[in-house]
């Protein structure tokens, strides 16, 4: 592949919901640019994105991949993101690499839940977009009708750039508003044919609205709009593209790309109207605290932000980036400045799925990989130490569904620990931590379907197999009473012997545990004082209840005895831990459990399912908060042990809608019926 130039370069990333073509369209686009010979098919597993094992027997995108293709003199770098939500982390790192979006939209389905996920995205972040309407060749497909869905789901900003000639099945060719011609289609030849007359009032209609547009986009073609005078073909080309740059206009193409229809007027409109890399003229990093602004240029020193990163057992680690300054040689000395260190150059490509392409270099605005880097993550900053910069990392969102792990094969924890690492360096949305109080590892994501994956992962490319269970919960016992006991420990057995007499008074405390003592006439020698707390502080690791540790207690020591020969620090440390335990058992044991604060978010209509889920789940609803899109926020607070599988249950309330965030908050007691059976596990467990 040749060296492109920035402005002949368009970085691209297809969005929307699970099953709306998106892998499809990389293929289609392939075959339209002459790089393969036929189009591969999801259902064939055969195609260039999709070559993940996973993602071919699963027939769904799992990862980003970034697919090039050359086409009139442009190079287009289409990046492949997954529409299942488990993996929106990816959406967030393929919109980092690029200047514009295509969100795919199924003609037979409509907006679906993908669809507006992706537009909120891309609103947010001010990203420019164009819709393709694939699937026009679907039966019970009406054109007018679902344009009409768009229009009222995301507004009048959406404007029909091509139109249908024929419907559903009957779809053979599409009508070009801006070009003013219209082509059919038969096989893999396309002609051009008169537009219908049918089609002249909408197209005149469509252009009136677009010459709005580009009137829209500075005080001088608003004077000539209002004067009447017609728009230059340059004038409406400048102002379209800047109508699109600034997210006052989106285009819609209609296509099929199982059938490649509508690929070449798609490229067009890429070509024509999303921003060339470094339209954006200048990027904002750091140097150390401070904020820096580097050109984007290929005369500026290099630097580049890795966007994604593919572990593969055999291959090893391959990293993704986009050069946003200078370019980058095989020749080039790396320096990490998120991790302050070089980094070695394992060769340069670009990828096409897993294609590896040599090339020489890469420029400012292209995308390009490189393999064995040792300390590099998604989200880092590659540059020059002589001008070090470093980027903002790339924002994920937050695991909310947590589930332990465990080998089916023992011996087999090591590898379980190293092979999970290398899954995180892959995706930043999972991550693995270990519970020091349960001694569990847990797994962490967006959702089943993910962790479904990793354990997958874990079998089929570094041969270890594990379950996943529920989590145990990290349980406290404390007191709601008072006690006063007696410990005494006294051993007579030939020789010295043991005697250790403590009268110890237990009542709740606002702190974790606090020691204090009331002694006086020497009962028990202050050289002993320090093993009775010993004792006490080594006892609060296991509660008389169900063995968790305790908290919330004060002990005081009031009196107790000692024996001049017998007596030394083990037999009051002996003494003590009798204490504890009888003492106790004695004022009122209760057991606690975790308390985590939730913040629900989702639209209007679901906030009765969710909120009388919530209280099903023993949770307190605190409060909603209606926000400017129209959601609601609900903020409530459960107890961990009822909101393992919110994740799952959220998303099935809410037809994938609602999000949620949760912290842990305090911990209170549980209701004694719960508490029973909790006890009564745990002490089977112990047998």
């Amino acid at each position: 592949m040749k060296v492109y130039q920035t402005n002949q370069i368009r970085n691209v990333a297809l969005i929307g919901h699970s099953g709306s073509g998106k892998t499809t369209l990389t293929e289609a686009v392939l075959f339209k640019t002459g790089t393969t010979k036929r189009q591969g098919k999801v259902e064939d597993g055969n195609t260039f994105s999709d070559f993940d094992k996973e993602e071919i027997s699963r027939k769904v995108s799992i990862g980003t991949s970034v697919i090039p293709s050359e086409w009139n003199g442009i190079k287009y770098n289409f990046l492949d993101t997954p529409g299942y939500f488990d993996f929106a982390g990816e959406m967030y790192s393929a919109l980092r690499a690029s200047e514009a979006a295509i969100i795919l939209v199924d003609a037979s389905s409509g907006v679906e839940v993908g669809t507006e996920k992706a537009w909120k995205f891309t609103e947010k972040k001010e990203i420019p977009k164009m819709i393709f309407l694939n699937k026009m060749d679907k039966e019970n497909v009406n054109f007018d009708k679902v344009l009409n869905e768009i229009k009222e789901s995301f507004g009048d900003k959406i404007v029909p750039f091509t139109l249908p000639i024929g419907q559903a099945e009957e779809f053979k060719g599409i009508v070009d508003v801006i070009d003013q011609v219209a082509k059919e289609y038969e096989g893999t030849q396309d002609k051009e044919v008169d537009i219908p007359e049918e089609y002249k009032t909408q197209i005149e209609s469509i252009r009136e609205i677009l010459s709005e547009k580009v009137a829209e986009t500075s005080e001088e073609l608003m004077e000539k709009y209002f004067e009447g005078e017609a728009f230059t073909d340059e004038e409406i080309r400048k102002g379209l593209k800047l109508s699109f740059k600034n997210g006052d206009l989106v285009p819609l193409i209609v296509g099929s790309a199982e059938n490649a229809m509508g690929i070449d007027t798609l490229l067009e409109a890429v070509k024509k109207y999303v921003p060339v890399p470094n339209e954006i003229e200048i990027v904002k990093g750091y140097k150390g605290e401070e904020e820096v602004e580097r050109k984007v240029s290929s005369d500026e020193p290099f630097s580049a932000v890795v966007f994604k990163t593919i572990v593969d057992p055999f291959v090893g680690k391959l990293s993704l980036f986009k050069v946003l300054s200078g370019k980058i040689t095989k020749d080039h000395n790396l320096y990490n400045s998120n991790k302050d260190e070089h980094e070695k150059l394992g060769g340069l490509f670009v990828l096409r799925g897993k294609e590896q392409i040599e090339v020489s270099e890469i420029v400012t605005g292209d995308i390009g990989a490189t393999s064995k880097l040792q300390i590099t993550e998604t989200g880092d900053t590659l540059c020059d130490k002589e001008n070090l910069i470093r980027y903002d990392e790339i924002d994920y969102p937050e695991p909310c569904l947590f589930l332990a792990v465990e080998p089916k094969a023992k011996g087999d924890e090591e590898k379980i620990g190293s092979s999970l690492q290398r899954l995180t360096e892959e995706d930043p949305t999972f991550v693995t931590e270990r519970n020091n109080e349960t001694k569990q590892l847990l797994i962490g994501g967006q959702g089943n379907m993910q962790l479904t994956v990793i354990v997958d992962k874990l079998k089929n490319n570094f041969g270890v197999e594990v379950d996943l269970i529920d989590p145990k919960i990290a349980y406290r016992e404390t007191i709601k009473g008072n006690s006063s006991v007696q410990g005494k420990h006294k051993k007579q057995s030939g020789g010295a012997g043991q005697y250790g007499d403590v009268h110890i008074r237990f009542e709740p405390s606002q702190e974790d545990f606090v020691f204090d003592e009331e002694i006086f006439g020497g009962a028990v020698p202050k050289q002993y004082i320090p093993a009775v707390e010993k004792g006490l502080v080594e006892c609060l690791d296991k509660g008389p209840l169900a063995g968790y540790p305790v908290v919330n207690v004060k002990a005081v020591l009031f009196d107790g005895s000692y024996h001049p020969v017998d007596s030394n620090e083990m037999a009051f440390k002996i003494a003590a831990s009798l204490a504890f335990k009888k003492g106790v058992k004695e004022a009122n044991p209760v057991l606690l459990e975790p308390i985590m604060k939730v913040e629900v978010l989702v639209p209007d209509e679901y906030m009765g399912d969710v909120m009388g889920d919530m209280n099903k789940r023993r949770g307190r609803i605190l409060g909603m908060d209606p926000q400017e899109d129209g959601m609601q926020l609900i903020m409530a607070e459960a107890p961990q042990s009822e909101m393992f599988k919110y994740a799952i249950d959220l998303r099935s309330m809410t037809q994938a809608r609602g999000s949620f965030k949760m912290e842990f908050v305090r911990y209170e007691e549980v209701p004694s019926d719960i508490s029973e059976k909790i006890i009564e596990e745990a002490n089977r467990d112990k047998e």
